[in-house]
């Protein structure tokens, strides 16, 4: 690295579930790393997005989102989320505008007046709210803890999101530059894969299917010099549910995996050609050797 100015370090996001986090991190690299859902609790590991420019580099740890855990992978989530707030130089505090302060808030809140390092208050969906309610927001948050900086942003719009950028890299120590150029995260492609096939299960099944759905893939091979060939199954715990994922005649199955193609394509800038299965493991959420064959281990948190 010639410059010796150059400075670098990591920022945890954390938040109740379904605050904007997903759609922060996207909007920061510029590109879907993370998977977006109106269904709380998508994000399930620490996911990692890197922003860089010639002067800096932020690593962004993605948190799941904090809540009551009701099973052995809630848990999991919860102790991965409020793990990484000890590997960081900065903490992102995200909240929602159009939601009052709540319990899940204060929650992550008291766990935070343990931590050292600098911790910004993020207003997120203020693309939702009338001006005058944001100083509400505001108000009620403002003296729970120290804030280093209190920032107001629409991730989905890009309001304030490069000021929020240039006060991180301001405060940042320096350092080196610790990923190339052009990546943007540090998770292999199989694990982007298996998410953004799962982010279409999640959107497109809605209520029928919650959070008992994992997916796993098979098989990622080039098949010729055109097409790279995608074998993956999506695990749920009851049949009724495979019936839901199938659909008539394999009508929602295909509207999945034409859906998670088109986004895979585009991540890995290739044809693709992707082939679904879906499986029923009962109870596969409250059973550690699948969550670990499913990606969920304790050395992730």
């Amino acid at each position: 690295m010639d410059n010796p100015n150059y400075k670098s370090g990591f920022v945890a996001i954390i938040g109740r579930p379904n605050v904007g986090k997903s759609t922060f991190l996207n909007r920061v690299v510029g590109q879907k790393v993370a998977i977006m859902s109106d269904k709380a609790q998508t994000t399930r590991n620490k996911i990692q997005g890197i922003y860089t420019t010639d002067e800096a580099q932020i690593v962004f740890i993605d948190t799941p989102g904090v809540h009551k855990p009701k099973n052995q992978l809630g848990d999991f989530m919860v102790k991965s989320a409020l793990s990484s707030l000890n590997e960081v130089d900065a903490v992102l505090f995200m909240v929602n505008a159009d939601e009052k302060r709540g319990a899940g808030d204060n929650f992550i809140i008291d766990r935070l007046k343990t931590v050292k390092k600098p911790i910004y208050l993020v207003i997120n969906k203020i693309d939702q709210v009338h001006p005058d309610d944001l100083i509400v927001i505001v108000d009620q948050f403002k003296n729970a803890l120290d804030w280093k900086e209190v920032y107001p942003i629409s991730a989905l719009e890009g309001n304030n999101v490069n000021e929020l950028l240039n006060k991180l890299v301001d405060n940042l120590p320096q350092g080196p530059q610790y990923y190339p150029d052009d990546q943007i995260t540090d998770h292999p492609e199989r694990f982007i894969v298996s998410e953004l096939i799962r982010e279409k299960v999640l959107q497109l099944t809605r209520q029928e299917i919650p959070h008992s759905v994992a997916v796993v893939v098979e098989k990622m091979a080039r098949q010729d010099e055109q097409k790279i060939h995608i074998q993956a199954t999506i695990v749920v715990d009851r049949s009724t549910q495979k019936g839901i994922l199938i659909g008539k005649g394999g009508s929602m199955l295909k509207k999945i995996g034409t859906l998670a193609r088109q986004d895979i394509e585009h991540l890995l800038a290739d044809k693709v050609y992707l082939e679904l299965w879906v499986k029923v493991v009962p109870g596969w959420r409250d059973k550690a050797s699948a969550l670990q064959s499913y990606g969920y281990r304790k050395d992730d948190y």
